[in-house]
């Protein structure tokens, strides 16, 4: 029987990069997503899609139950669902910042408690995957909403290993900086903008999804069978060295 995935935010760039990586590496992968038309029309009618919105409880449990009435207890969780929001502390009014926590933290955790909890049931082992971010490590500005929501789910992720590190239920992170992706795409639209983003990063240049992909599929893996509790970044050197500046 292959192994089951499950992953949130499956219509991302990012989700749909993983997807790609998790198959080919012979993963069953459960679809997780608000809209299934639109997934089905870039996976395929025959794609195992959910519908539901993980930044609820009831929704993440809904997520976990439907995938295991059709596919199976997934032993992965890839959480790749969330957004980003560039907007500084004096102009972010409250509903921007519950719904950024609400996108980014609550998903993360009411999507893990489920995950977690269904393997403790089934006295399984697992992996699962978080996604934070570089503005979660370094000061970026304008970023405090979603700066503060990526450092929750960092927070979660150590203290989330350690609970279930007896239970071999294995709990890490990536902190990517940015990506070329379609989230992203309003930020990086032009030349000028992607050029100037690029700059800023020792590696010059905008992080490739696929390579964020190859990272946390290999930590879903047996590979990184002793690895829990991490955060990785995948940054081009952004949050620990300064770039080279002519």
């Amino acid at each position: 029987m292959a192994a089951i995935a499950l992953l949130t935010g499956a219509s991302g760039g990012l989700g749909q990069a993983l997807t790609r990586e998790l198959r080919q590496e012979g993963w069953t992968v459960a679809l997780v997503g608000r809209d299934t038309e639109r997934l089905r029309a870039m996976y395929g009618a025959e794609a195992p899609c959910i519908a539901a919105d993980v930044s609820t409880p009831e929704g993440a449990k809904a997520a976990l139950a439907q995938c295991q009435e059709r596919v199976g207890l997934p032993t992965a969780l890839a959480h790749c669902a969330g957004t980003t929001l560039l907007s500084p502390l004096h102009r972010t009014p409250p509903e921007m910042y519950r719904a950024c926590l609400a996108a980014n933290l609550d998903s993360a955790f009411f999507t893990l408690g489920a995950f977690v909890e269904a393997l403790r049931q089934a006295r399984e082992p697992g992996a699962a995957i978080l996604v934070s971010s570089v503005v979660a490590r370094i000061g970026v500005s304008n970023h405090e909403a979603i700066a503060a929501a990526k450092a929750g789910v960092e927070g979660l992720v150590r203290s989330a290993a350690a609970t279930y590190a007896p239970s071999r239920i294995r709990i890490n992170a990536v902190a990517p900086g940015i990506m070329d992706t379609p989230a992203v795409a309003r930020i990086i639209g032009n030349e000028a903008s992607r050029a100037g983003a690029a700059k800023q990063y020792p590696l010059p240049g905008i992080g490739d999804p696929v390579d964020l992909a190859r990272l946390m599929a290999w930590l879903l893996s047996d590979k990184a069978g002793w690895i829990t509790g991490q955060v990785w970044a995948v940054d081009g050197g952004f949050s620990s060295v300064r770039p080279f500046v002519k």
